[in-house]
């Protein structure tokens, strides 16, 4: 799904038993039908994600789940909407000189046709005829003129793409927002271009094996048993990176043998370094799967209790706890105003954020955030650890870490953290590259998700 040529053409093929016995010409329709509601699902997938703000994973399951597509032609949406997604800013950049106006200025429905009919003729293989001919078939009468003539254009001429090392440039080349760009580059450098490239390809599917139901060398067997391939994690040791299948249908999943969790995430747990017979509080558990894996660690006389402020979120916590088949509280609270009383050995603060370092997995956090709202979530950030530090007792360990990696929500949040409860220190929490108070991951250096890791230890006495 990351729009390299060659994924994306589909030629006719044989269906079911019933379409084989139609005439050649009545089985070369079916089959253009049917890629027809593939690029109409990619097409409502876009609309909703680019116009309403929706997020695409769930958006992309909950659409080819009511359309009712075979796995064919879901592979074909998923592709469609996930590459259309992901290249945003590329797409808008190609179209831009085809255009008489702005492409914000066009409506919302043409908008979204002529990215995704750019996309098909960009990115992929899929013929020419059938990428034009497809979108002016789903634009409504007052559209087709407009989309039929901009992609003609398109295909017609050469998209002369921006050379420079510049952030405008690197951003149109990667399809990662400009002020991003900026932001790695103060991180990183001369890796900047590997590293937008890296957050803007699509993640294959990462398990993390639940141990208390089996180990890692007992799933994999298992799972290339099953023909599936596998690979083991080289960031956290329980994870396994699987080449096909959606986690739902792989063998353990009703049993609770893993967990579908990115390496970075996994890392997270494995930094806060939860022990048997432990008290651990995970302050923002939505979902579940790092609260999962604590209430494993922590067991059998260790106790979890997974808060989140969302009581949505809080459901997602219990089901993902129950599935696992581990134990755990759950409980609905506002971390920067804690409700409980109890101190806690370890306390998990895997804060709100802006989300860019899991874009692999969610496109549209390569351009969705907006600089201005960093300050917002900073102070959200400092504002929940130093709520929750109150219940870390003396000598007690607190982990922050958020899935993004601008200054704001890192280095200078955690800078804040110390200003505004100096009964904190830095801690060293061990990492890819040794031992250090802040780590950072990236998905070009170590194949993960872009996450931000620091550790604090609550000094025995009042600072």
């Amino acid at each position: 799904m990351t729009g390299r040529r060659g994924r994306g053409a589909r030629r006719p093929t044989r269906g079911s038993n019933a379409s084989r016995a139609k005439p050649p010409v009545a089985a070369a329709r079916a089959a253009i039908q049917h890629s027809r509601t593939a690029r109409s699902v990619a097409l409502d997938v876009i609309t909703r994600v680019i116009e309403e703000g929706a997020y695409s994973n769930l958006a992309l399951a909950r659409t080819i789940e009511r359309a009712g597509l075979d796995r064919r032609d879901a592979t074909l949406a998923s592709e469609l909407a996930y590459g259309t997604i992901r290249r945003k800013i590329s797409l808008d950049y190609a179209l831009g000189p085809f255009l008489d106006r702005p492409i914000e200025t066009a409506p919302k429905p043409a908008r979204s046709l002529v990215r995704l009919g750019a996309y098909q003729l960009l990115f992929t293989r899929i013929p020419t005829h059938a990428a034009v001919s497809s979108m002016v078939e789903l634009a409504d009468a007052r559209h087709r003129g407009f989309v039929n003539a901009v992609l003609r254009r398109l295909s017609s001429d050469r998209v002369r793409w921006p050379n420079g090392d510049d952030d405008a440039s690197i951003s149109v080349r990667t399809g990662l927002a400009s002020w991003a760009v900026r932001e790695l580059r103060r991180q990183l450098g001369d890796e900047t271009e590997a590293a937008a490239t890296a957050l803007a390809t699509s993640a294959r599917t990462t398990i993390r094996t639940n141990t208390c139901r089996t180990t890692a060398d007992e799933l994999e067997h298992i799972l290339r048993n099953a023909g599936i391939g596998v690979e083991h994690g080289t960031v956290h040791p329980d994870s396994l990176v699987i080449s096909s299948g959606g986690p739902s249908s792989l063998p353990g999943f009703e049993e609770g043998s893993f967990a579908v969790q990115d390496q970075a995430s996994s890392f997270v747990v494995r930094a806060l370094d939860p022990k048997p017979g432990e008290r651990v509080l995970d302050a923002c558990a939505g979902p579940g799967g790092k609260a999962a894996h604590v209430a494993c660690l922590v067991q059998p006389s260790g106790d979890l209790v997974a808060a989140d402020a969302n009581v949505s979120r809080a459901r997602l916590v219990a089901s993902t706890l129950q599935r696992l088949r581990v134990d755990g509280r759950v409980l609905v609270q506002d971390a920067r105003r804690p409700a409980l009383a109890a101190t806690f050995d370890a306390v998990l603060v895997d804060a709100p954020c802006s989300g860019l370092g899991s874009a692999r997995r969610r496109p549209e956090l390569l351009w969705r955030p907006e600089k201005d709202e960093l300050s917002s979530l900073a102070r959200l950030q400092v504002a929940i650890v130093a709520g929750v530090a109150d219940v870390v007792r003396r000598g007690g360990r607190l982990v922050y870490s958020v899935c993004t990696f601008p200054r704001a929500e890192t280095d200078a949040a955690c800078d804040a953290i110390l200003r505004h409860r100096p009964d904190l220190e830095p801690l060293e929490l061990q990492g890819p590259n040794g031992p250090a108070a802040r780590i950072r991951l990236w998905p070009h250096r170590h194949g993960c998700d872009a996450m931000f890791v620091a550790g604090f230890r609550r000094r025995m006495t009042p600072h």
